[in-house]
C-alpha cells in the first residue's frame, strides 16, 4: 500500500527494519548495563548515597526551594519574553523604516551575545546603578539576561510565522476592510502563533534549563545550585545529579506536554464552524428563507 507521502516496505526492507530494531534494542541494553556495572564498581549504587531522597530534609531544605527559584525565574522570563517578542517580531516587519532598523538592531544585537554574558553584564549594571539588594540581584540578573536573549529569539520565530503564512490571509483582511493594525492583531499574529507553537514552546524549554547558569556564576540558589550544597553534605554526587537531571526532564515534559495539548485545542477551535443549529432551527431557517425570496403578503414584507 503506497500513499504520495509514504511507500510500504517490501519484505527486505521489514527484514532490514526487524534486524536495525534488535540492534538498537541490544545496543542500548549493554549501554544500559555497562553503566550500571561501571556505578556499582565506583559505590554509587550504595543505598547511604541514595537514602537522602527518601527522607523530607533533603527535599524541602534544598532540592524544594531551588526548585521554587527555578520556576519563579523561567516563569518571570517567559512572562516577559513572550510579549516582548512579538512585539519586536511585529516592529522588524513596519513599513516604516524608523521602526523597522531599530528593531532589527536589537534583535540581531542580543540573539547574537551568549546569555551567560547578558546575566553577567546585568549583574553588573544593577550592582553599580541600582539599589537592589544582594540577595534579590541574582534573580533580577539572571531573568534579566534570560528576557534580553529569548525575547530576540522568539521575535524572529514570531516573524518567521508571520511571512510563512499564505498572502491570501492579508488580501482577505484588507478586501473586508481591516487596517493593518487589526489584521495583524486578528488574522496574522493568533495563526502565526498557533503554527509557530512547537518552537515557542522549545524556546521556553530553554529558558528553563538557562536558569542553571545563573546558579553557576552568580550564585542563583536555583536547583542546581542547591544541588551542590546537598551533594556538599551528603557526599552524593553523582546520585544528586542523576536526581536533579530526572526532575528537569519531568518539568520540561510537564511543559511540551502541555503545550501539545494547548496547540491540538486551538486547531479544534479554529476548525469549528461555528454553532450547532439543532433540527428545529434549521427548519425555521430554511422557513424563513423560502418565506423571504418566494412568499407574498406578510411572509414576504419583513418588518
Amino acid at each position: 500500500m503506497t500513499s504520495v507521502l509514504y511507500d510500504a516496505p517490501g519484505p527486505r526492507a521489514k527484514l532490514r527494519n526487524i534486524i536495525l530494531s534488535v540492534v538498537f534494542v541490544v545496543l542500548m541494553a549493554v549501554t544500559v548495563w555497562w553503566v550500571w556495572r561501571t556505578m556499582d564498581d565506583k559505590g554509587q549504587l550504595e543505598w547511604a548515597l541514595w537514602k537522602p531522597f527518601t527522607q523530607g530534609e533533603a527535599w524541602t531544605t534544598y532540592l524544594l526551594p531551588g526548585l521554587a527559584n527555578t520556576l519563579k525565574a523561567a516563569a518571570l522570563a517567559m512572562v516577559i519574553a513572550l510579549p516582548l517578542g512579538a512585539v519586536f517580531g511585529i516592529a522588524r516587519m513596519s513599513d516604516h523604516k524608523w521602526v523597522r532598523v531599530p528593531a532589527g538592531a536589537v534583535v540581531e544585537f542580543f540573539r547574537a551575545i551568549p546569555v551567560l554574558l547578558l546575566m553577567l553584564f546585568a549583574n553588573e549594571v544593577y550592582v553599580g546603578f541600582s539599589g537592589i539588594s544582594s540577595d534579590d540581584r541574582p534573580l533580577y540578573a539572571v531573568v534579566t539576561g534570560l528576557v534580553l536573549y529569548n525575547a530576540s529569539v522568539l521575535a524572529e520565530v514570531v516573524r518567521a510565522g508571520i511571512l510563512a503564512l499564505p498572502k491570501g490571509q492579508t488580501e482577505a483582511a484588507q478586501a473586508i476592510g481591516l487596517r493593518k493594525g487589526q489584521t495583524m492583531t486578528f488574522i496574522l499574529l493568533p495563526q502565526a502563533v498557533t503554527a509557530m507553537l512547537p518552537a515557542i514552546v522549545s524556546q521556553l524549554v530553554v529558558i528553563v534549563k538557562d536558569t542553571a547558569l545563573g546558579g553557576v556564576l552568580l550564585n542563583f540558589t536555583e536547583l542546581l545550585n542547591s544541588r551542590g550544597t546537598l551533594a556538599a553534605n551528603y557526599a552524593n554526587v553523582i546520585p544528586s545529579f542523576i536526581v536533579v537531571a530526572i526532575i528537569f526532564i519531568v518539568l520540561n515534559f510537564i511543559l511540551t506536554s502541555f503545550a501539545s495539548w494547548l496547540e491540538q485545542r486551538l486547531r479544534r477551535s479554529k476548525r469549528s464552524t461555528g454553532a450547532v443549529l439543532g433540527a428545529e432551527q434549521m427548519e425555521e431557517l430554511n422557513a424563513a428563507e423560502v418565506g423571504g425570496s418566494f412568499g407574498t403578503g406578510a411572509e414576504g414584507n419583513p418588518h
